[in-house]
């Protein structure tokens, strides 16, 4: 029988190598000291795309006005809002459907919380930098495409009418 049957005295040994919690401390450490250096001004801020955009005087090649549609088989049907014609028909995810499919299920998300409804159509544009933005004038959300990969990136860049989709996956 141990020494300590029926008290309620245990064993406490540390189970994660020494290392391991030196490691984490300094994780720590380092984040907390880079959030500080960022907080007084020592470190510059991520820009924002936007607006490093317009510091860098980023002209747009391209603009175009897309208007999306879900079908009841589930199907995204993407549509030029200014010529009215049908872009593509979006069924799977082999052809980009399912990100695109996602990202415009976030858009109607925060417009149906601001209680816009479809009618306005959202904005494709394609920057001389080569980064690609979908941007929806109503809310006012912009978001960055070639942040998701180059896959994803080429699922909204297929929808631009020119030369331009190519360049940096920005």
């Amino acid at each position: 029988m141990s020494p300590h049957h029926g008290s309620l005295v245990h064993d406490h040994e540390n189970t994660v190598p020494r290392p391991a919690l030196m490691l984490a401390g300094a994780l720590v450490a380092t984040t907390l000291a880079l959030t500080a250096l960022v907080r007084v001004g020592v470190l510059e801020r991520e820009a924002v795309p936007a607006v490093a955009r317009a510091r860098d005087n980023v002209a747009a090649l391209e603009v175009r006005h897309l208007a999306f549609e879900d079908r009841a088989d589930g199907a995204v049907v993407v549509k030029d809002a200014d010529a009215g014609s049908t872009l593509a028909v979006m069924k799977g995810e082999n052809d980009g459907g399912g990100f695109v499919r996602g990202v415009m299920r976030g858009m109607a998300r925060e417009r149906k919380m601001k209680g816009i409804g479809p009618a306005a159509p959202f904005e494709l544009t394609q920057w001389e930098n080569g980064s690609l933005s979908l941007r929806d004038p109503a809310t006012g959300r912009s978001i960055e495409l070639g942040s998701f990969g180059a896959t994803n990136r080429a699922a909204f860049a297929k929808f631009l009418s020119g030369t331009a989709v190519k360049g940096n996956q920005a």
